[in-house]
């Protein structure tokens, strides 16, 4: 069953891993302020999943996992 998933959640879901991924080039100073940013993007993702999911009455871990492949492995990116 594949769940067709609202813009704005990927959207979230983007804007968290890329919060994340700020993380690699910071000295520590820089790196906490920036790991409390990535922590309230992701914390406002993960209460979209599972609102969304109740909503819709589904699984959360299901949409969850289906967010995380449609952010991080979209389809027909990188090979067969």
């Amino acid at each position: 069953m594949a769940i067709e998933l609202p813009d704005d959640l990927i959207a979230l879901q983007q804007t968290a891993d890329e919060e994340g991924r700020k993380l690699e080039h910071l000295d520590d100073g820089e790196r906490e302020k920036q790991r409390e940013a990535w922590f309230e993007a992701a914390a406002k993702a993960q209460a979209a999943v599972t609102a969304w999911a109740r909503e819709n009455e589904l699984n959360r871990f299901d949409v969850e996992k289906a967010l995380r492949q449609a952010t991080r492995h979209p389809q027909g990116e990188g090979g067969a």
